[in-house]
């Protein structure tokens, strides 16, 4: 396993490739996600973004390339491998738990839960205990920190689809991330939602969380995000602030004549 030695580098993406069939979806991309940073990664559709995503996360294994999360080389580890290194994900669609009230989805973002094996509830049931509680404290705090510990009680699946946008991230959140991956965190999201997602990243990241975020609704982008990657038939087009890539001719021309 190798290791790089940048410390600023969080998350570094090199010479990355994809292809299904005879379609090329992620073709020799490389960008790098500073410590600290809210990078945007932006691209018209079927440019390649959840492609990226994916092969970032663990979901896909690459052709080429390499993923390193903090200095370590993580390429083709299973995702839940890669969550072990601080890189956690959301998805475009939140995963709603069926059967499961809010808190009791909140339980199943931390990392490493001694209750997770069948061993440990015998040979160390007091650990087991005393993880739950403290599990259950944060995952409150969290709720609390997030605005929405009113819905604690609530079935999962009967909260509205923002709201359970806001829980996916506070969950994310449990997890500790070094970096959090969102997917299109504000799409479908009525504009009172959104905003409160956009407080509540600003906060994460002001408080030292490092994100990657899709989104399609460039003005969220702009506000938000600095550095901005763009994509474009699966390559990196340019990678910029976002006064440079919204006055680049390049990405112009992309969204309005190529990468659908």
């Amino acid at each position: 396993m190798s290791e790089t030695a940048d410390p600023d580098a969080v998350l570094r993406v090199e010479d990355l490739q994809k292809s299904f069939g005879g379609l090329v979806a992620t073709d020799h991309a490389s960008f790098t996600v500073e410590r600290g940073t809210i990078t945007g990664l932006i691209g018209p559709n079927g440019a390649g973004k959840s492609t990226i995503f994916n092969l970032i996360s663990g979901f896909y294994e690459p052709d080429g390339g390499t993923v390193a999360v903090n200095g370590t080389d993580v390429t083709g580890m299973e995702p839940h491998e890669i969550a072990d290194y601080g890189l956690i994900r959301t998805f475009q669609t939140p995963r709603k738990l069926d059967g499961m009230t809010v808190r009791e989805a909140m339980l199943v973002g931390p990392r490493e839960q001694p209750g997770e094996s069948f061993r440990a509830l015998f040979t160390r049931p007091g650990a087991v205990t005393a993880r739950e509680s403290e599990n259950l404290e944060r995952a409150a705090q969290m709720l609390e920190a997030f605005e929405i510990d009113h819905l604690a009680a609530q079935p999962a699946t009967d909260i509205s689809g923002g709201q359970m946008k806001l829980v996916e991230l506070a969950r994310a959140m449990l997890a500790e991330p070094d970096v959090l991956l969102l997917d299109e965190p504000v799409a479908g999201v009525n504009p009172t939602l959104a905003k409160k997602l956009t407080e509540q990243i600003r906060r994460l990241n002001d408080a030292g969380t490092t994100f990657l975020l899709i989104e399609h609704d460039m003005e969220f982008v702009m506000e938000l995000a600095d550095p901005i990657v763009v994509l474009d038939q699966g390559r990196v087009l340019t990678e910029d602030t976002p006064e440079g890539v919204m006055n680049d001719d390049r990405v112009v021309d992309a969204y309005l004549g190529g990468g659908a």
